[in-house]
């Protein structure tokens, strides 16, 4: 079997291509598809390389995000970008005769006031929050894409929603940053530059669930081997913290003392995200194990080693 991963390379997919290699397969049969080699964007070059790799199994993973600004800041991009890479990819791989296709979808496809805890059934039943409904929505009908895709082609394509990745690696650029990397490189660049005060974005009162990304790549290579079905599978750790309690966490665990100032002018997103994850253990045995407090910790002594 050979495995073609798009954003192999990056802060989730290398991790997955490990977790893939540690459950036996041979680190030949996974090729890494870089946006600098292949631009997913283009059906010509999306069908070029399935061609050239011929895998019998493709893992989309390849998308264009940020936190709520980036969002704000490129709705028209991210819709464009993340539906032409999943459309053009999914019709190559149907021309391909690929074996499974995986694809990556994302929590902000839900509707903004979906009942806690998030269940699959729920995800159309409104739409999603307005500042990343533009990507949201994108990635939301490339579920449709691979349930019509199995039905009318045969493709045994399964759609993964995995919630707020962190981890070591992460992306701290405070252009295009999600919460928890923004409020670690805001803490410790702080405390560096001797300041006495921070400002995190919003009210503090919504609520978000976050999943290590070692136990992100977990649930999908056990999607990835033993998962058949058409219905959608959310990818969570369960547990729900409001923002408020995750920056006075993340204060703590950086050392930082000083002062916090919420800035109201800034929207919250979403309420609040929490997932039911019942039914990944259910049909692949998926539970996420790392304790937010201990991956916190991981992923600030990391950035403190390479800021």
């Amino acid at each position: 079997m050979k495995y073609l991963v798009t954003g192999g390379a990056g802060f989730l997919g290398s991790v997955l291509c490990r977790k893939l290699i540690e459950s036996g397969i041979a680190p030949a049969a996974i090729h890494v598809a870089r946006s600098r080699d292949c631009d997913l964007t283009r059906q010509d070059q999306a069908e070029r390389l399935v061609q050239t790799v011929r895998p019998d199994v493709i893992i989309h993973m390849a998308a264009r995000v940020g936190g709520i600004g980036a969002n704000r800041e490129n709705p028209g991009y991210y819709f464009y970008a993340n539906m032409a890479m999943g459309l053009h990819l999914l019709e190559a791989a149907r021309l391909g005769k690929v074996k499974k296709f995986v694809q990556i979808g994302t929590i902000c496809a839900y509707p903004k006031f979906t009942p806690v805890p998030f269940k699959e059934e729920n995800l159309w039943n409104g739409f999603p929050e307005e500042t990343n409904a533009p990507y949201g929505i994108a990635k939301k009908a490339l579920l449709t894409m691979c349930q019509g895709y199995r039905q009318q082609y045969g493709l045994n394509a399964i759609y993964l929603l995995p919630v707020n990745l962190y981890g070591p690696g992460d992306n701290f650029d405070p252009a295009s940053s999600h919460v928890i990397p923004a409020l670690i490189r805001k803490f410790v660049d702080a405390q560096a530059a001797g300041l006495q005060e921070i400002v995190a974005w919003g009210t503090g009162k919504a609520s978000r669930e976050f999943l290590y990304v070692e136990d992100a790549a977990d649930g999908i290579a056990l999607a990835t081997l033993h998962y058949n079905d058409s219905e959608p599978v959310n990818l969570g750790a369960g547990r729900e913290i409001s923002i408020f309690d995750l920056t006075s966490l993340i204060a703590r665990l950086c050392g930082f003392t000083g002062q916090i100032k919420w800035d109201t002018s800034k929207p919250d997103g979403q309420p609040r995200r929490c997932l039911d994850v019942s039914r990944a253990l259910e049909r692949f045995h998926f539970s996420a194990k790392m304790p937010l407090e201990e991956g916190l910790t991981r992923t600030i002594d990391w950035y403190r080693k390479n800021r």
